[in-house]
């Protein structure tokens, strides 16, 4: 599974939910089918057109946020600010591709009644190749691989890279219209999550060392929502820590509070299932995921229930040169 980007508020469970369930139900895993890497060359990132858009949408200004005499924030206020680290967010997810990194997955699968049945630990290393995150696997509970197993790996990877050096341009230009799409719908979800929440300060806490405003977020009777993807919102509700140098999403606790049917899968999350973030401050650039808690509990179509305690571990963050040349593993020297 891959990081878990678009993570602001209700999108991040119902994303990450719904690849946990896939991945863990289905015949195969996410990481043994090779994602889409787009291309790396300078001249392949993006069309000019797209840059431009990109580079066109209106940024909301910093928000007023003077709390009034007795020190609370009001809901125009609290709003606003969402929308902005919401915002600040979409722009970790592309400045995230700039970084390599590891990322260590534990998944304790339960019985009925909550003790541990059996525990998976998988270790991963985040490459970027032509423009696009790639999982390499390395560690199986905390143990190398052997050389059968790494070479899977590798041929893996390499079969990314030949199939992306030699992507024609039309090919191209439609994956990169699609991405630009997609942008776009997640900047409109993340201004209908701002209205779909009555939001409370709660106070400020400390985190990582840092002062941080303590918002709760209960959904809003009468919110009716103008994209399918935003009926979850009122299946939620949660707490967010909002970074207040930044205004940067430093730590995130979701839980459903009903049921949830989500996918192409026909999933059913039941409530409980809770999701917990956490993010960390990089080189003074970017905010990125530090650890992933989560707690699933879930019915995936024909298949048994999935009980499942789990965390991510990221760490060993490392910005990588735009220039470098992505090169096939056996044009590698020692």
């Amino acid at each position: 599974m891959r990081a878990p980007r678009l993570r602001w508020f209700i999108l991040l469970s119902s994303l990450l939910l719904s690849s946990l369930l896939v991945s863990s139900l289905s015949a195969f895993a996410q990481q043994d089918q090779p994602p889409a890497a787009s291309s790396g060359r300078s001249s392949d990132r993006l069309h000019p057109e797209q840059a431009d858009s990109d580079a066109l949408v209106a940024k909301p200004a910093p928000p007023d946020l003077t709390p009034d005499a007795n020190g609370n924030l009001s809901q125009d206020q609290m709003r606003k600010l969402l929308r902005v680290v919401a915002d600040k967010d979409i722009e970790n997810d592309k400045r995230q591709r700039d970084y390599t990194y590891i990322d260590r997955e534990v998944q304790k699968k339960l019985d009925g009644s909550g003790q541990v049945k059996s525990t998976e630990v998988k270790t991963y290393e985040i490459l970027e190749i032509y423009g696009e995150p790639v999982q390499r696997l390395i560690e199986k509970d905390d143990k190398p691989l052997d050389t059968k197993d790494a070479a899977k790996e590798d041929e893996k990877i390499q079969k990314i890279i030949d199939k992306r050096k030699n992507e024609s341009d039309e090919d191209r230009k439609k994956r990169e219209e699609k991405e630009l799409r997609e942008r776009e719908d997640n900047r409109k979800f993340v201004r209908e999550v701002a209205d779909a929440f009555d939001f409370k300060l709660v106070g400020t806490e400390a985190v990582g060392g840092r002062e941080a405003w303590v918002i709760d977020g209960e959904p809003r009777a009468g919110f009716e929502p103008h994209m399918k993807e935003s009926k979850f919102l009122s299946k939620f509700h949660g707490r967010v820590w909002i970074d207040k140098a930044d205004l940067q999403l430093a730590k995130m606790d979701i839980e459903a509070i009903e049921t949830v049917s989500v996918g192409w899968v026909l999933a059913r999350v039941h409530k409980g299932t809770r999701i917990m973030l956490e993010q960390t401050r990089v080189n003074d650039e970017v905010w990125l995921p530090r650890h992933v808690t989560f707690k699933i509990d879930a019915r995936v179509a024909l298949f048994k229930g999935l009980n499942i305690d789990g965390e991510q571990e990221y760490r060993d963050y490392k910005k990588f040169r735009t220039s470098s040349k992505i090169v096939g593993m056996g044009e590698v020297k020692p």
